[in-house]
């Protein structure tokens, strides 16, 4: 028997999101099996009522109300299966993703220690194809199992039916709206595989690192880069690295030739987004109750009585100077609920 959804109303979500942006959800649930997922999703679309997606908070931005239904789904199980060249990982959604890849780490698999200390639930990792130090999770994901809103049946989509970009998705496009994230199925290897080439992490790990060292190593790079949510309210990276055209790269380097930059497979360059903020002069500027971070531009940060409509102002103040000087468009990376 489908069990009845247990709804909670006027929900404060300022612990929900990282950025501790006010808000308050009209309806909200925590389901913790397939079915009770079923349930509230069944009963939202049965009550016309719209329904949104709340992960670890990490990167989105929520308004100061949000009516409808919220859902975050608890399907805290994982497990894994010896493969015949490797080891799959089987991942429910609301798994914590920082603690996914510790314990896959400590157990000497290899894949996902170049993620270490990612905020945010594993159901959201897909979405934004989540990535840092040289690995995306595009590289070791075997395949995604969404429910259908419109009936609540379950599939699995492959790694290329998903569909990934930097930090995009089909769920960012074709899908979304339309499914929900319950589980992820990652390929890793009991092989070392060190993927070391990205920054300074290389001189941070000895001559035969483990995946565990890199992991570590990786905590230490961002603990030192990032404020933690904890201590001061943030989403983490605020901005793509914006990815340009051969030619506009070799345009700006011939004016900045210490301009970070990173080529891509399809001929384009990633440009730094926190090296091109910093430029304008933005590092550690406030902007009322918005910042952006003393340490990282790339990281805008909440001191408090903030709104999102105050945020995304300042946002948009920050992607006009960097166009102006650097002709440059900025693209926010979390979502916007």
């Amino acid at each position: 028997m489908t069990p009845a959804p247990h709804w909670q109303r006027d929900v404060d979500l300022s612990g929900a999101n990282t950025l501790r942006l006010p808000a308050v959800a009209s309806r909200f649930a925590a389901p913790k099996t397939h079915d009770a997922l079923a349930a509230c999703v069944r009963d939202a679309r049965e009550r016309g009522l719209s329904l949104h997606l709340l992960g670890g908070g990490s990167n989105v931005l929520l308004p100061a109300r949000l009516s409808g239904a919220v859902i975050r789904p608890r399907l805290n199980q994982w497990w894994l299966h010896a493969h015949h060249d490797g080891v799959m990982a089987y991942v429910g959604a609301g798994v914590n993703w920082h603690s996914l890849v510790m314990a896959l780490a400590k157990r000497e698999l290899w894949g996902v220690e170049n993620l270490a200390l990612i905020p945010g639930d594993c159901g959201a990792a897909p979405v934004q194809n989540i990535g840092a130090y040289g690995v995306e999770l595009a590289d070791v994901l075997d395949g995604v199992q969404v429910m259908s809103r419109d009936d609540e049946t379950l599939r699995w989509l492959s790694r290329d039916a998903c569909a990934f970009g930097y930090r995009d998705s089909v769920f960012k496009r074709a899908l979304a709206g339309k499914v929900i994230i319950t589980q992820l199925a990652l390929r890793l290897s009991r092989t070392p595989r060190p993927v070391l080439g990205y920054g300074d992490l290389a001189s941070r790990v000895s001559k035969r690192p483990s995946s565990l060292e890199i992991a570590q190593r990786v905590c230490d790079i961002r603990r030192q880069k990032l404020p933690d949510p904890a201590q001061l309210a943030n989403a983490g990276s605020f901005f793509k690295n914006p990815l340009v055209s051969a030619q506009k790269a070799a345009q700006l380097l011939t004016l900045h030739p210490d301009m970070p930059h990173f080529a891509q497979a399809d001929g384009r360059y990633k440009v730094a987004a926190g090296w091109l903020i910093d430029q304008c002069g933005l590092k550690g500027a406030r902007f009322g109750a918005f910042g952006v971070h003393a340490h990282q531009a790339l990281v805008l940060v909440h001191f408090g009585s903030g709104d999102r409509d105050e945020l995304l102002q300042v946002a948009e103040q920050i992607a006009t100077t960097v166009q102006a000087r650097f002709g440059v468009a900025l693209e926010i990376e979390p979502r916007c609920l």
